[in-house]
This record gives structure tokens, C-alpha cells and sequence, in this order.
């Protein structure tokens, strides 16, 4: 009988530990290096970029953002972290740098994006999208 309740305890420790670690990252700031911060977009927010932004969003972020951007996709419960509300104003008070990093790199759940969009223009567009997701 020892053993089995050594490997349960064993198991829910290392079960708390992973529920204690990813409610502590979900809390913590996404840094941005300095030079996204201060990187302007190249691609003019405008109809044809707006456009192809969302595109790129409904094949690529709403699945987990939701069709509006508000965090509340289809699988957005089924992920560790819950997806950012892309209407909110800390999101759309963010440099266009800011969020191109963010998109291109992803981290946890939220997937690079540059590994299926290798041309930035299309990573500026969907900048562009986000920008006008307003609550």
C-alpha cells in the first residue's frame, strides 16, 4: 500500500506545482525588447491591409481570440492561458512594435505566427486588424 500512495502523492504534487506555475506565468508581463517598441509599421492601415489582417486573423487567431477579439474563442477553453480580449484598451493603447513582437514570437499557447506568416507585411497587417477591434 506504501508504494501506491507515494506515487499519488508524488503525482499530485507535481500536479499543484504545474497548476501553482502556470497561474504564475499567465499573471506575469510580456517584455518587449526596446527595438520593437520604438518600430513603426511599414504597412499603411488601410482597406487592403485591414482586410488581409483579417483574413489572416480567421484563419490564424480566432479559434482561441474569438470573432470579435475578445478572448472568447472555441478553444479558448480548452488552452492553459486564457487569450487576451484584443479589444481592451491596455491591448489597443500598445505600440504597433509591441504587438508585431508579440504575434511574430508568441509564447505559451499562443503560437509564432512567423513560423506560418514568414512575410512580416502579413504580420503588419494583421497589426493593422487588431488595431481596429474596439470593445
Amino acid at each position: 500500500m506504501k508504494p501506491q500512495y507515494l506515487k499519488f502523492v508524488s503525482v499530485l504534487t507535481i500536479i499543484v506545482f504545474g497548476a501553482v506555475f502556470l497561474f504564475a506565468q499567465a499573471g506575469k508581463p510580456w517584455p518587449v525588447p526596446d527595438k520593437y517598441l520604438k518600430m513603426k509599421n511599414p504597412v499603411a492601415s488601410n482597406e487592403k491591409s485591414i482586410g488581409n489582417g483579417k483574413k489572416l486573423f480567421i484563419k490564424f487567431c480566432q479559434d482561441c481570440h474569438g470573432k470579435k477579439g475578445k478572448g472568447d474563442g472555441q478553444k479558448s477553453a480548452d488552452i492553459k492561458t486564457t487569450p487576451a480580449d484584443l479589444t481592451s484598451s491596455v491591448v489597443q493603447k500598445e505600440p504597433d512594435g509591441s504587438l508585431f513582437y508579440k504575434i511574430s514570437e508568441g509564447r505559451g499557447d499562443m503560437p509564432r505566427a512567423k513560423k506560418d506568416l514568414p512575410d512580416a507585411t502579413d504580420i503588419w497587417a494583421l497589426v493593422n486588424y487588431v488595431k481596429t477591434l474596439k470593445k
